[in-house]
């Protein structure tokens, strides 16, 4: 699942998809494992807390919204790199917003989610 999030993740760059489901389904993973073993063993998969993959996650996106400004454009102002990766999307500041956009959704419902299933 996490495999296919990442999939997501990439297709989502200029085809339907993209951080937000990418991150979705990353987070459904964490939690599926949650189901099968514990939440302390979920989290130990994860090496990271929720909030903080949530703040990288915005962070991210911040930064990818403000690298126009700065350069002297507008605000969210596409930049791109001119290095041709195979199998990776064209690698620029949308991708950037992305990669935020996902890191935000994952820690979002894990901190929502797993919590709740520790209680139970």
């Amino acid at each position: 699942m996490l495999l296919f999030s990442v999939f997501l993740l990439f297709r989502g760059h200029n085809l339907p998809g993209g951080g937000f489901i990418g991150g979705l389904m990353a987070g459904a993973a964490f939690i599926l494992d949650a189901f099968a073993h514990n939440v302390a063993h979920s989290l130990k998969l994860l090496r990271f807390e929720p909030v903080k993959i949530m703040a990288t996650g915005l962070l991210l996106a911040v930064i990818s919204g403000f690298l126009g400004l700065i350069l002297g454009d507008g605000f969210f102002k596409g930049y791109w790199l001119d290095i041709e990766i195979p199998l990776i999307p064209k690698l620029g500041s949308p991708f950037l917003f992305d990669i935020g956009v996902y890191a935000l959704v994952l820690g979002m419902v894990l901190k929502m989610v797993l919590p709740n299933l520790e209680n139970d």
